[in-house]
């Protein structure tokens, strides 16, 4: 009978919780990815766009002041 009860008290509930996932975890954890994914796509094509456009301004600068 010990191996049906689980360890704490009676207030206490056990836990289901494998350490596997589920296949909701997996795809919840892979939404998650591509919600990140397109995210961070178009900012780090911005900051490339404003890193042309800086590098530009310094080189037109540079000479502008020759």
């Amino acid at each position: 009978m010990t191996m049906l009860t689980h360890p704490g008290n009676r207030f206490e509930p056990a836990s289901h919780r494998s350490g596997r996932r589920t296949p909701t975890t997996t795809a919840k954890l892979d939404m998650l990815k591509l919600i990140c994914v397109r995210a961070i796509g178009p900012l780090l094509i911005s900051v490339a766009i404003a890193g042309v456009i800086v590098l530009k301004a310094a080189v037109f600068l540079s000479r502008v002041n020759h």
